[in-house]
């Protein structure tokens, strides 16, 4: 014997929401709540008479019955539901490094993925490390076009040195004409 249909006390918020239905899950979740009690219908007949599973017939009831006949219209997940630490645990954990990196040293990756690791007490991936830099606005530095100690005038004044002129003219004096060389 099925067992009987919970829900009893909703019936007339149901009703309403029948009557008010804006939305097409609207209108179903009334008719999977108003159709078994009523009609005493099972949900797999229900699920036939409203077009949709049996799984999601009860999955409507339910929902209904949770929300106390108001339907939650749930917006897009978003968040961080995978998270090791939250937003503020992770600004904490990074300051020593970025302490660090102000007085002139380099953050290194690998050295904060160590720490996070200790920190969590298990592995993490190296773009663990990466993805919790990227959120605090942390980017990979390219090197500098030219090296911080270098000289610009002595840089110029070697390019502007010419070799040894008389020994270049030689060399080019004693080559031998190839055939190549010599236009017809």
């Amino acid at each position: 014997m099925a067992r009987t249909a919970s829900g009893l006390h909703l019936l007339d918020k149901a009703k309403e929401l029948l009557a008010n239905a804006k939305t097409v899950k609207e209108l179903r979740q009334a008719q999977s709540v108003i159709l078994p009690l009523e009609l005493k219908l099972s949900l797999d007949e229900t699920a036939v008479v409203t077009g949709i599973s049996k799984k999601w017939v009860c999955q409507l009831r339910n929902e209904f019955i949770h929300a106390n006949g108001i339907i939650e219209r749930k917006t897009s997940r978003g968040g961080r539901h995978r998270e090791n630490l939250s937003l503020t645990q992770e600004s904490d954990f990074l300051a020593p490094f970025i302490e660090k990196a102000k007085t002139g040293g380099i953050l290194v990756a690998n050295e904060i993925k160590d720490a996070l690791q200790i920190r969590l007490g298990r592995s993490v991936a190296l773009a663990s490390a990466y993805n919790l830099l990227h959120r605090h606005d942390w980017r990979k530095l390219v090197p500098d076009k030219r090296h911080p100690k270098s000289d610009p005038e002595a840089q110029e004044a070697f390019k502007k040195t010419p070799g040894n002129a008389d020994r270049d003219q030689h060399r080019v004096a004693r080559r031998r004409a190839h055939k190549a060389d010599v236009p017809r």
